[in-house]
């Protein structure tokens, strides 16, 4: 016998980190964003378009315990483990928590003010290290991380639960030209260091640039040759193994705690 849909409930207004301003429209499809903080951080974020959580009993009384807003204006369907598995697939891990929303809008760039660190990806499509690198670079404070629209995932659960909530958090900006991008960024006085495992120069070293990008390629291939020449500096990760190169979303927690630590 089919359950009721349980009541809706209301709770207080959030104000994220996110602006208004200057958002890009996504495509019009609903998808699916399951886990605790995936889902907690997209209820909380007051532009995600969301219609119906499916919980779990125990799941729901955890959501509300960590959760600042309520559950506001969502139809709320119980649930078994099963049926959520069925529901997201089997292989994902919703911890008794599904949230079907429509993707963000994205901002653009001329929306970002007042940056000092920012993330750019050149052509990284594995939706679980895009997810990883948004979660390190919201650890590190990073203000946005810029992506191209082309050769990029895709808003998905995969994405937001790789993410751990962070999807929410650091804007995430879609641009067409990247090296255009950075040229704007550089004429803002944004020094761009791009990551290379073959660089001579070993990041960490003392710099003066108050604002920075780091430059982040795809596995395997890297950095495109047109990016590489837009970058400020080319930089290594120093490394005294004899494996010199990493997953790229570790790579980037590795730079990030540099860079941190260079402008602390």
């Amino acid at each position: 016998m089919k359950e009721k849909p349980k009541p809706r409930q209301r709770g207080r207004n959030f104000s994220g980190r996110r602006s208004t301003r200057n958002l890009k429209p996504q495509p019009a499809q609903s998808h699916y964003i399951y886990g605790l903080h995936a889902v907690r951080a997209a209820i909380e974020n007051p532009n995600r378009e969301k219609t119906t959580l499916f919980s779990t009993p125990n799941a729901l009384g955890r959501l509300q315990d960590r959760t600042d807003t309520g559950v506001p204006e969502l139809e709320i369907e119980q649930r078994t483990p099963g049926e959520l598995d069925r529901l997201v697939g089997s292989g994902a891990v919703h911890q008794g928590l599904v949230l079907k929303v429509m993707p963000l809008p994205r901002p653009d760039l001329a929306s970002l003010e007042n940056y000092k660190l920012i993330v750019i990806l050149d052509q990284i499509t594995d939706p679980h290290n895009v997810g990883a690198i948004l979660r390190t670079a919201c650890a590190f404070g990073a203000d946005a991380v810029i992506t191209t629209a082309r050769h990029a995932p895709n808003e998905t659960g995969v994405l937001a639960k790789s993410a751990s909530g962070a999807l929410d958090l650091v804007p995430y900006i879609e641009v067409n030209n990247l090296g255009e991008a950075i040229k704007t960024l550089k004429k803002q006085a944004v020094w761009c260091i791009g990551l290379d495992s073959e660089a001579e120069t070993a990041l960490g070293q003392p710099q003066d640039e108050k604002n920075i990008a780091l430059v982040l390629g795809a596995e395997g291939k890297g950095l495109r040759h047109k990016t590489r020449q837009l970058c400020d500096q080319m930089l290594a990760l120093d490394m005294p193994g004899p494996i010199k190169s990493l997953n790229v979303s570790n790579a980037a927690a590795i730079a990030l705690f540099a860079i941190s630590g260079i402008n602390s």
